[in-house]
């Protein structure tokens, strides 16, 4: 569980890297709150970190369900892959929002990965007991 959970305060981290270069982004593209919209590069920096902040709302619950359910040793690879699929997808749609799919791809598919192999163990634990 330990590891599952570090795995979290990483993204956690992550997700709030973007959040600063968000706001420490108003000032230099002219941004005042709360104003959401303005120069395109300011407005990437902002839908990744809005865009991050969906994501999180299935990758922690998936990541700790699957951790208890499934195996905490192997909620290690999804849990790593879904915040170098953010990384890729940050760096991506700031510079052109056309080249996200890697990124986006590896956060979707460990998203569902998690979903659905922890809704599959339970299932089958039910239909076995």
């Amino acid at each position: 569980m330990e590891l599952s959970v570090l795995i979290i305060m990483v993204a956690l981290l992550q997700y709030s890297w973007f959040t600063l270069k968000v706001g420490i982004s108003r000032p230099k593209f002219e941004v005042t709150a709360p104003n959401i919209s303005g120069e395109k590069t300011w407005e990437r920096l902002f839908r990744v970190q809005q865009n991050t902040l969906e994501q999180l709302i299935i990758y922690i619950p998936s990541l700790l369900a699957f951790t208890y359910y499934v195996s905490a040793k192997w909620a290690f690879i999804p849990g790593v892959i879904f915040i170098i699929g953010r990384q890729l997808y940050a760096m991506a749609y700031v510079n052109d929002p056309s080249k996200r799919t890697i990124g986006f791809a590896l956060t979707f598919f460990s998203n569902m990965a998690l979903v659905l192999i922890t809704a599959g163990f339970i299932v089958g634990q039910l239909l076995y007991k």
